[in-house]
């Protein structure tokens, strides 16, 4: 796991100073505290910088920028390649390939280039973002993995593109502006992120998941999309129950196995449900009786709006003799940590749980684990959520032959009543227009609650604008793929795109990241997730039972009460601190910050901080706040340094 980054210069105009890559390079020590490197091309007009966090092949040799053995190749890389040694195996048989490391999953993808060019990419198991410098046709390869588990940013302008694996990279540049792109923030309010390929600075993009980027050095560019899950889905239709189970923990178990691979401690986090338990267990065999190290996080005091969930943790950790850790939060830890947390979030990601991430992450390098497996991604693939069953329920309800009129009707009531700036509401006008009532499973605001929320200028902008358009391509691609279009294959393959990649995964990246930890994640194993698209909606969730067939899978593996236990979901007690320290630090924050620009009604925000309904959407509005003073107003870059928070 590292820091990339790097410049491509089109012109002979701009060219590139080692001293500015080792800034951009620098600017992510935090990924990367054991070694440091850059490469520039003799002519500079290319520049490549790694800083590295050692997992595979700890020797000098694995360094990076690594080059092939006549130098015409050139990568930087971020992630692992778990079935390294498979495809080196095979290059070897072919011949023709002179190696310089025992074991470095970095070579392995220089040599597999050479031999297949960017089909190569088709052959990695893993999690990745790449940067490959083709030194014989003159191009510059940017490459994110399937899931998009690692992030990928780039700028083109001023004749020239320069990327990284944090947007902070980027803005080392001092002619980049910072700028708020406004259509990113109408988005951001709707989803708690931007979705690709755009950020929430005008001018600065991210590279969308199972997506690759090319570069010619006269600046012309080509992207493609080489993996989708409907291309690779095999319906089960004619399976039964338990061949499906048994072809489930099979290849789950492959996952966890594979990201056991490596030469530093690895763990496991463990909040007590059924992904992390699974994790534990499917993690502890094979292990000769050393227990695995696991680590979980809770809070002061049982509070209304969350209970802890520790007793289910110390559950599995005596079940599965695990080396159990725990620490304890308050809210004077979440309010000294939001500096830092906006820092390392580089754009803001609107979900509260980055805070217990980046200390779960802390507990687990303070005990010496350089690698952590987690357990995002079962809910989205197995329907692990409650409010997707009513979601469900409402498609349904919506898909029936009501007249369109009746609907019509039901909208005019909710706005004679006052009501329409909620969820209700937005279901059915979403319904009217003959679009899927689900956007995502992290929504925001209200198409009509933001649009009071924004500034009269932005407004009268974005009048003909709804967060539907950011969603009408993954449609577009359901509608032409999907071998099954029910309503729970949209939810999935929706989150797959959008929800996972620019939410979920990235709070664990920079948050794991920010204390110099690996995370990864068996339940997205690009494999695992083919097989899951590939069974029917019936058998997911049958007699409405959540993750109906994944819970038989693991029957027996883990204990029944922590598989039949109710869904709670990592989290924090969001609420009861709004309405305490936090409340108050948010309503300063937002009031600094209505008054210093035109993007917010300031009569609707202090509204929204007055709602108890609405404390979800404050955090949502005050993390762009604290984004906005730190990386928009700020004219340079904070001094703290990030290296050793861990």
């Amino acid at each position: 796991m590292c820091g990339i980054a790097g410049i491509l210069s089109f012109t002979g105009r701009s060219l590139i100073s080692e001293a500015e890559i080792i800034r951009m390079r620098d600017s992510m020590a935090h990924r990367g505290p054991d070694g440091a490197d850059a490469w520039i091309s003799p002519d500079r007009r290319v520049g490549l910088g790694h800083r590295r966090l050692s997992i595979i092949d700890l020797s000098p040799q694995a360094s990076q920028p690594m080059c092939n053995e006549d130098g015409t190749l050139r990568v930087i890389f971020n992630g692992e390649i778990y079935n390294h040694a498979e495809i080196r195996a095979e290059l070897e048989s072919r011949g023709g390939h002179v190696w310089k490391t025992d074991h470095s999953d970095t070579e392995v993808i220089l040599h597999a280039f050479e031999e297949w060019g960017i089909d190569s990419v088709r052959r990695f198991r893993g999690m990745f973002a790449i940067a490959l410098w083709d030194g014989r046709n003159r191009e510059l390869w940017l490459i994110r993995d399937r899931i998009g588990i690692k992030p990928l940013y780039y700028a083109v302008r001023n004749g020239r593109v320069s990327f990284g694996s944090e947007i902070k990279a980027i803005l080392q540049d001092p002619a980049q502006p910072r700028e708020v792109n406004e259509e990113a923030l109408y988005h951001y309010l709707s989803f708690l992120i931007t979705p690709a390929p755009q950020t929430l600075f005008e001018g600065i993009l991210k590279l969308p998941p199972g997506t690759y980027l090319r570069f010619g050095e006269d600046g012309t560019s080509f992207q493609n999309r080489y993996w989708d899950v409907w291309d690779h889905t095999e319906p089960l239709v004619s399976a039964s129950e338990d061949e499906i189970g048994e072809q489930l923990l099979a290849e789950l178990r492959t996952a966890v196995k594979l990201r056991k691979i490596s030469d530093v401690p690895v763990g496991v986090f463990l909040s007590g449900g059924i992904d992390s338990s699974t994790n534990v267990a499917l993690f502890s065999e094979g292990e000769g009786g050393l227990p695995v190290k696991t680590f979980s996080i809770g809070y002061d005091a049982d509070y209304k709006s969350y209970h802890n969930e520790l007793h289910y943790a110390r559950r599995m950790a005596e079940f599965s003799g695990a080396d159990y850790h725990e620490k304890i939060l308050t809210q004077k830890d979440l309010l000294e940590f939001l500096p830092q947390m906006v820092r390392l979030q580089d754009e803001p990601i609107a979900d509260p749980v980055c805070f217990p991430v980046y200390f779960v992450s802390k507990l687990a390098r303070d005990n010496g684990v350089i690698v952590c497996q987690v357990g995002e991604g079962a809910d989205e693939l197995f329907c692990g959520y409650p409010s997707w069953k009513f979601r469900i329920l409402l498609q349904r309800l919506n898909d029936s032959p009501a007249p369109q009129a009746l609907k019509q009707f039901g909208l005019g009531c909710f706005r004679m009543l006052g009501s329409s700036e909620g969820y209700a509401y937005e279901g059915l006008r979403r319904g009217l227009l003959q679009q899927p009532i689900f956007w995502g499973g992290a929504e925001g605001l209200t198409e009509e609650r933001k649009k009071n929320l924004l500034s009269p200028r932005l407004r009268r902008q974005f009048a003909g604008l709804t967060s539907w358009e950011a969603l009408k391509p993954i449609r577009q691609r359901f509608e032409e793929k999907a071998w099954e279009k029910s309503p729970l294959n949209w939810m999935s393959y929706l989150d797959l795109n959008f929800r996972l990649p620019e939410l979920l995964l990235m709070r664990v990246d920079k948050m794991s990241m920010g204390v110099s930890l690996e995370a990864r994640v068996p339940f997205l194993d690009h494999k695992f997730v083919e097989l899951a698209m590939s069974i029917p909606q019936a058998v997911k969730i049958k007699n409405g039972k959540l993750k109906y067939i994944l819970k038989k899978s693991i029957q027996g593996l883990i204990p029944d009460e922590l598989i039949h236990r109710k869904k709670q979901g990592f989290g924090l007690p969001m609420h009861d601190w709004f309405m305490a320290e936090l409340g108050a630090y948010a309503r300063r924050t937002l009031s600094e910050v209505c008054a210093e620009t035109e993007l917010f009604n300031p009569r609707s925000v202090t509204a929204l901080l007055a709602d108890r309904t609405q404390t979800r959407n404050a955090w949502l509005v005050l993390n762009f706040a604290l984004w906005w003073k730190e990386s928009i107003a700020r004219t340079t870059e904070p001094t703290a340094e990030l290296v050793g928070t861990g």
